[in-house]
């Protein structure tokens, strides 16, 4: 059995796009806050383009890099000029620096290695221009949940094919390492007939107030801000369900 850890094969990026096909309002406009017409800017982690093809239709000058090709060929459909590169980015090594670099959705959290994360976060720091901004999501703490024994129904739709897509998923959270594991399985039927399944080991590193800011010093940002809400309110504990990042380089 074949499961990559955090990669959004072809059922994951179908399932996510009938569910997930726009960006929520309010989270696009935080992300478009910081945006100037004539900067560089770059989404990483940009998956089917929820985000990035807002940025491209209000006039942007916006590129984007992803390592799954499902979700980038979802984003390409949407925009077939779209500048975006399929790459992991620890391996995303291009030659123009951004004035603003953004990470939407939590995703960061994906990245449950902390030592891995570190390079993530110093390879976004070293794609800025000296002055440049990164702003970010995380997952936190409040999202733990009690354990699973059995994988249970999460959600079941329609395809345009009118197939029948589900999920069937469970949850483990790792108190020492703050991991939220959740192994999903998807499954594409037509009526009772199973056509193709595919199966994913999805894990997030639920976060602490001040843990992030602590690396995020280290690596060298600087003026470091942390919201609990899309409306940029300072977040003071653990109980909101994300934190949101404003540093500079």
């Amino acid at each position: 059995m074949d499961v990559q850890r955090n990669y959004y094969g072809r059922l994951c990026t179908e399932l996510y796009e009938i569910l997930h096909e726009k960006a929520p309002q309010d989270e696009l406009n935080f992300y478009l806050s910081y945006a100037r017409k004539g900067q560089c800017i770059l989404e990483a982690l940009c998956g089917s383009g929820r985000f990035f093809v807002p940025f491209l239709e209000k006039g942007f000058e916006v590129k984007g890099v992803d390592n799954s090709p499902e979700m980038l060929d979802k984003l390409r459909q949407k925009a077939p000029c779209a500048d975006v590169r399929l790459a992991d980015m620890e391996r995303y090594h291009p030659d123009e620096r951004f004035d603003y670099v953004f990470i939407s959705s939590g995703s960061v959290s994906l990245f449950t290695d902390m030592q891995q994360c570190r390079h993530i976060l110093r390879t976004v720091y070293d794609l800025l221009k000296d002055g440049g901004k990164f702003v970010f999501a995380v997952d936190t703490i409040a999202n733990r949940c009690e354990d699973d024994e059995d994988y249970k129904l999460s959600v079941s739709v329609k395809t345009e094919e009118n197939h029948d897509l589900v999920l069937k998923t469970k949850n483990r959270y790792d108190e020492h390492t703050q991991t939220l594991f959740s192994p999903g399985v998807y499954e594409l039927y037509d009526g009772g007939k199973l056509l193709r399944r595919e199966y994913m080991d999805f894990q997030t590193h639920l976060y602490r107030l001040g843990e992030m800011e602590a690396m995020l010093q280290n690596v060298g940002f600087s003026s470091i801000a942390v919201y609990s809400s899309f409306e940029k309110e300072l977040a003071v504990d653990n109980n909101s369900e994300f934190f949101l990042y404003e540093c500079n380089r």
